[in-house]
């Protein structure tokens, strides 16, 4: 009798819980358990105004074979964006027009990008992509996170500007 009372006390915070998250998800909340940026609750504010480098958003990146192989290797956690990953947090760091270098770091329009480090392999010894550089084309962003194993634009490239959700507005963070 008692298996059956704790087995009810559980699936009852597991169901409060499971329905505390889908009603922030409809207000713009979303959980953040990467190390990316600090851990916790943030908000995704719909811009007034154009995005711009320095802006951190969310993005939902679009469903490629380089991001699929991304979620496969999980780099990418579970989501409702295209390819069931869930958005990312990155701040823009190159807009249209700007010419991006990838070597051992990486360079806009010439000058180093701070904490850009180009990593050949991931944590687990596998080879790593990584974006050949050029011109950000038209509609597009460069994105980037100043920790050291995050998977962005140095390896995936600019992702549409269509795939931005808005910006984000830290709540209730923790950064370890």
């Amino acid at each position: 009798m008692k298996r059956l009372v704790w087995f009810y006390r559980i699936s009852s915070v597991s169901l409060f819980a499971l329905g505390f998250i889908v009603l922030l998800g409809g207000q713009g909340f979303r959980v953040n358990l990467t190390p990316s940026e600090p851990l916790g609750l943030w908000r995704i504010v719909k811009p007034d105004r154009p995005i711009l480098v320095g802006d951190l958003v969310f993005i939902c990146p679009p469903d490629t074979d380089a991001l699929r192989e991304a979620r496969a290797r999980g780099y990418l956690r579970f989501g409702l964006c295209a390819g069931w990953v869930a958005p990312l947090i990155k701040r823009v760091v190159a807009t249209s027009g700007q010419a991006i270098e990838i070597h051992d770091d990486v360079r806009i329009d010439g000058r180093p990008l701070p904490h850009s480090h180009v990593a050949r392999t991931d944590g687990e010894g596998r080879g790593m992509v990584q974006y050949e550089g050029g011109v950000v084309p038209p509609g597009t962003v460069f994105l980037h996170s100043a920790f050291s194993g995050s998977f962005d634009s140095r390896y995936f490239g600019p992702l549409p500007m269509e795939g931005i959700l808005g910006l984000a507005q830290e709540v209730w963070t923790y950064a370890p």
